[in-house]
């Protein structure tokens, strides 16, 4: 997170679904903040647990801990963690939605696998008894490098997982947030005024 880049480089930044794998969110987000030239924005895609998450419930607990296995997550924050680290690495918020509201299909769809479609055949029932079978094959040949059964099951695992947290209304793999750099220090000190 210590990129070797001068302060006040670029015109705009954006990350998607990349800084949920940053074990600091602030810390990260304070980097692309330094970056930035003032008056410019930080566009961000993130995987966040959403306000049904209950830390309390076992459930749901499980279907983090399998998410976060499956895609190397550190931690999941949740939406509000993240805006507030935004808030905290110095960025404005002018914007932060669950994209996952506003579309009449839901973003883990092509993983269900009752959904049937060529285009994402591997995640259907039968996409993935062949592809499983193509893997082990491989492996068994040594054309695949040994392990990459067990890479394919914790896969398998991750997508199960991202499909219950999306499901249960838990997890989004689309909020968006829009941060603004303040065009001087003053206007986060002083609410905006100068």
């Amino acid at each position: 997170m210590d990129m070797p880049i001068s302060d006040n480089t670029f015109d705009a930044a954006y990350a998607i679904q990349a800084t949920c794998h940053a074990p600091d969110a602030q810390g990260v987000y304070s980097e692309v903040y330094r970056v930035l030239k003032p008056g410019q924005y930080f566009a961000l895609d993130e995987w966040c647990l959403t306000d049904r998450f209950d830390p309390n419930n076992a459930k749901h607990l499980a279907i983090k801990a399998e998410i976060e296995l499956g895609d190397g997550l550190p931690d999941i924050r949740t939406t509000r963690q993240c805006v507030q680290a935004m808030k905290d690495a110095g960025f404005e918020v002018v914007f932060a939605k669950d994209l996952a509201q506003v579309f009449p299909c839901p973003w883990y769809r092509v993983m269900d696998p009752t959904y049937f479609s060529w285009a994402h055949f591997q995640c259907t029932r039968p996409g993935r008894i062949v592809t499983r079978a193509i893997v082990n094959t491989l492996e068994f040949l040594r054309i695949a490098p040994a392990g990459s059964m067990g890479a394919y099951n914790v896969l398998m695992s991750a997508s199960d997982g991202l499909l219950k947290g999306g499901r249960e209304g838990i997890f989004t793999a689309t909020f968006f947030v829009l941060g603004r750099k303040p065009l001087k220090e003053v206007d986060i000190v002083n609410g905006g005024v100068l």
